[in-house]
Formats: C-alpha cells, sequence, structure tokens
C-alpha cells in the first residue's frame, strides 16, 4: 500500500505536519551468527531495524510481521518482546519532508525467521544482515533499540527507553 493509503498518510492529510502521536513496532530479527536484519533506510539515507506504524485494526504483533515482510522480504515468526520505546527525546522525529511524530513502539526480537533479505519497496535502499559490532550509521531511536536488546539479553530484564 502506498503512504497517501496508509493511516498515516490519511491522516497526515488532515492534519497536514503536525505532531502527532503514533503506535508502532519495531524487531530485532537475529541470525545463528549474532548479525541482525538492518535496511538502508531511503527516507533519512541511514541504517535501521524494521518497523513501522499500526493500519486501522492491527495489533503490534502484526504490525512486526508486516512491516518485516514489507522492508526486507523476510517472513518471522514467533515474536517476543524486549523493551518498550517512547522517551520523546529519541522517539519524536522529523522527516525530511518536514512530517513530525512521536512514537510508541514495542520492540520484539525472534530468531525464527525464512527467506532471503531483498529490497521490496521504495522505503529501502539496501537490506543486510549486519553485526551489532560494527553498526553502520542509524537513526538515534534505532540504535537505541539495538542497545536495548543487547541488554535485555544480558539481563533478562524487560527494557523501556
Amino acid at each position: 500500500m502506498s503512504f497517501s493509503e496508509s493511516y498515516l498518510g490519511r491522516l497526515r492529510a488532515k492534519v497536514g505536519s503536525t505532531c502527532i502521536l503514533v503506535p508502532g513496532a519495531r524487531v530485532v530479527v537475529k541470525r545463528s551468527d549474532g548479525c541482525v536484519l538492518m535496511q538502508h533506510r531511503s527516507d533519512f539515507d541511514v541504517w535501521g531495524i524494521p518497523g513501522g506504524n499500526a493500519e486501522e485494526g492491527e495489533d503490534l504483533e502484526s504490525i512486526a510481521i508486516r512491516e518485516t515482510m514489507e522492508e526486507t522480504g523476510v517472513r518471522i515468526w514467533n515474536l517476543r518482546p524486549f523493551g518498550f520505546g517512547s522517551n520523546p527525546k529519541f522517539e519524536t522525529v522529523s522527516f525530511p519532508n518536514g512530517d513530525i511524530c512521536q512514537f510508541f513502539v514495542m520492540m520484539f526480537y525472534t530468531t525464527d525467521y525464512d527467506g532471503v533479505p531483498v529490497v521490496t519497496d521504495d522505503e529501502s535502499k539496501a537490506v543486510d544482515w549486519i553485526h551489532p559490532s560494527a553498526l553502520p550509521e542509524m537513526l538515534p531511536n534505532m540504535r537505541r533499540s539495538i542497545e536495548a536488546f543487547q541488554e535485555f539479553e544480558r539481563t533478562g530484564v524487560f527494557q523501556l527507553i
């Protein structure tokens, strides 16, 4: 679906670029060698992890599954929550087109996936498996999500960031 057809796109048509509060989900898809699935985002020209915003009638797990497939071509399942991102300092994002969103995101992880990463839409310039010890330039909220996952793996404590 195009942005203009999405819930957020239809809302933007009514409210313009003003800051809106947006529920969503992000996913750390972890491969057996420790690498995580990442996308080179076309909007900011930096890397991030799969994720996105809610559509009407969608639950958080469905968002994560749909967005991962749309952005990377990889099918995921058996998602487990590891944290929640809501700090406005990091989750308020001004997009290149002037739109502003404050995100509230459930963060999931999985090691269960199928498929080979491939660019499937215009949201991604590239997709690849990248080791967390060699992260490329990223959006701060995405980097914090990976760091929160690493802390969760280390401690087993649900992360509020």
